[in-house]
């Protein structure tokens, strides 16, 4: 099938965009795997270092078996990432099986935005993105490794493994999910409880045993936000093994998979014939893919600016224009939660990636000419992984959906379009996901209602001073302010609001949840309202315009030009909570439409 168009004309234009950059990229991570294996020109003492409590030394220190390092994720807090704690003996095991030697070479914190929803903790969050990448950075600066091994799952921690990756493009790379847990009770039961609590109609109680009926057991949360999105978009990257990323935990498959990841690895380092440094893999076409793969599923918001980032760290610019383009041309061929009613087991289930891939390949939305650590083009991951024994075999997967409900072909879409819109106006630029958003619903003209963080949103609504249309305007939330924490805490509010009748709105430089959903929310307003951007003129009454269906969003007052805006004060956001470690940060941070990254 010949290329779209518009996919064809969105690569060229990343690639002239980046072509500086790129060219420089590429020369810097070949002159690094020039030398061959790295650890080879390490001194005798150096090595001894590095070897010294391994029960293979001998190997290390005198084969030419490749050596593989792992970076994990892993803790036991977060449910995603708890099933990685036996990953490193399993890899161990499959290492030495596929002739490599394995090491752990580094840990990565890994935060979870669900504990944090609300909370001074979640000013963190998105600069942990960063954190991660330099984390990665010095596990494998200690240049022993012929590929890693990367282990992580949720908002930014692949994101964050996904730079380091690229910064040590050198270095092939394999990413081993760890899978979503098996399913609970519905997410629309889930939200709705929180919506009854937010109206006062049920207690804790039943809130309590509504959350933990839906998040019960180790495994990825099930809804389709930012985690999941990950893995959709490793798997269309080609960093993951075909068919593997919804596969549950601790399951004999799950763990085939992860042996042949390994097995992956020790086949495309430098020592072998096949090799695949992670930033070939990570070209301009993967990125596009990625892109594609986001807007066919409905996927979070949240990788507008991962992605971005990412793709900066192996010498690509992407802008907020590519993602609108794209998403104006990919139909939205999947209906998961919070986009729909299914989980991502249910999505998996009904044909789920695999199936996704070989429609959008058939229809020219996808670049089939890529490098994958599979070593296939795209077309490859069409096929889905049945045990053998206990080993991977794949085979053709469906070219049918088994739910049509959830999955739908590409010529017969739930919607034309993605559902992500670029927005810009005299408020700035940012984005709107529609996809779950009612079509009457894309355009609200109302009065500005402001605020400086969401506890003062949500003390204005105990009070019940919401009483007409509405447009919440959250200012002073971006990355350079206050680290731009999700305002997912706000749906369930808005919801209440928007179900009593009211068209309401939330417009931020901040940031919504992968999960959010029907309300609708302008958000990565850019310029910052912290740096004298628009949002910082606004004020209580103001007729604000937003309008997702021509992409603008205004604010009517006729004075709104020459007004001066109101100063960001600091202090409630620049301590506690270890907030006063990120301070550099927040001083350097990159605008959420170029991926607010502070090391890229």
């Amino acid at each position: 099938m010949t290329l779209h168009a518009t996919i064809d004309r969105v690569t060229d234009r990343i690639r002239a965009r980046s072509r500086t950059g790129r060219e420089a990229y590429l020369a810097k991570i070949a002159k690094a795997a020039e030398d061959g294996p790295r650890r080879a020109h390490l001194s005798c003492g150096n090595q001894a270092h590095a070897y010294a409590a391994m029960p293979d030394k001998d190997d290390l220190a005198l084969s030419r078996k490749p050596n593989i390092g792992i970076i994990t994720a892993y803790n036991d807090m977060l449910s995603a990432h708890q099933p990685y704690e036996r990953f490193p003996d399993l890899i161990r095991r499959a290492g030495h099986a596929a002739g490599a030697t394995v090491q752990v070479a580094g840990g990565v914190p890994a935060m979870c935005d669900g504990v944090t929803q609300g909370r001074a903790g979640m000013e963190l969050s998105l600069f942990s993105r960063d954190v991660i990448a330099l984390a990665a950075g010095v596990g494998l600066s200690h240049d022993c490794f012929d590929a890693a091994l990367y282990l992580g799952v949720c908002d930014k921690i692949v994101p964050g493994l996904v730079m380091a990756a690229a910064t040590f493009g050198h270095i092939p790379a394999v990413f081993l999910p760890a899978g979503p847990m098996p399913s609970g009770l519905p997410n629309d039961e889930k939200s709705k409880v929180r919506q009854q609590f937010a109206a006062g109609e049920v207690g804790r109680d039943a809130l309590m045993a509504a959350e933990m009926a839906s998040y019960h057991s180790a495994g990825t949360c099930t809804f389709y936000g930012t985690a999941n999105s990950n893995q959709m978009l490793m798997e269309f990257m080609g960093l993951h093994l075909p068919g593997s990323s919804f596969v549950n935990p601790n399951t004999p498959l799950r763990d085939a998979l992860t042996v042949a990841g390994v097995q992956r690895a020790a086949a495309i380092t430098r020592l072998g014939n096949d090799f695949l440094p992670a930033g070939e893999v990570l070209d301009e076409k993967a990125f596009v893919n990625g892109i594609v793969g986001l807007m066919a599923t409905g996927g979070s918001t949240n990788l507008v600016m991962h992605i971005p980032a990412m793709a900066k760290a192996a010498g690509i610019l992407i802008d907020i224009e590519d993602f609108h383009d794209i998403s104006e041309t990919v139909p939205l061929m999947a209906r998961v939660y919070p986009n729909g009613l299914a989980d991502v087991n249910h999505f998996h289930a009904a044909g789920g990636i695999g199936y996704m891939i070989g429609q959008l390949l058939e229809a020219g939305m996808l670049h089939p000419d890529v490098k994958t650590i599979n070593g296939t083009g795209l077309d490859g991951y069409t096929a889905e992984p049945k045990l053998e024994g206990e080993a991977i075999r794949w085979e053709e997967g469906s070219r049918d959906s088994l739910n049509d409900r959830i999955l739908r072909p590409a010529a017969d879409p739930f919607a034309m379009t993605g559902g992500l819109k670029q927005l810009g106006g005299n408020l700035g630029r940012g984005v709107i996901k529609v996809s779950a958003v009612a079509e009457e619903r894309h355009v609200i003209e109302a009065k500005a209602r402001v605020f400086t963080d969401q506890d003062q949103v949500k003390d204005a609504f105990k009070a019940g001073q919401f009483t007409e249309d509405t447009i919440v305007v959250v200012r002073f939330q971006g990355p350079r302010a206050n680290g731009m924490p999700e305002l997912h805490s706000l749906t369930p509010l808005l919801a209440v609001l928007q179900d009593r009748g009211l068209r309401v709105a939330l417009l931020t430089d901040g940031r919504m949840s992968g999960a959010s959903g029907k309300v609708p929310a302008a958000i990565h307003i850019a310029p910052e309202a912290s740096v004298g951007g628009p949002l910082a003129r606004v004020r209580d009454g103001d007729i604000i315009r937003l309008d997702a269906v021509t992409g603008t969003i205004d604010c009517l007052a006729p004075d709104f030009e020459s007004r001066p805006a109101v100063p960001y004060d600091p202090k409630s956001s620049s301590e506690g909570m270890g907030r006063e470690l990120f301070a550099a940060f927040r001083a350097v941070a990159g605008p959420a439409t170029e991926g607010a990254g502070v090391v890229v």
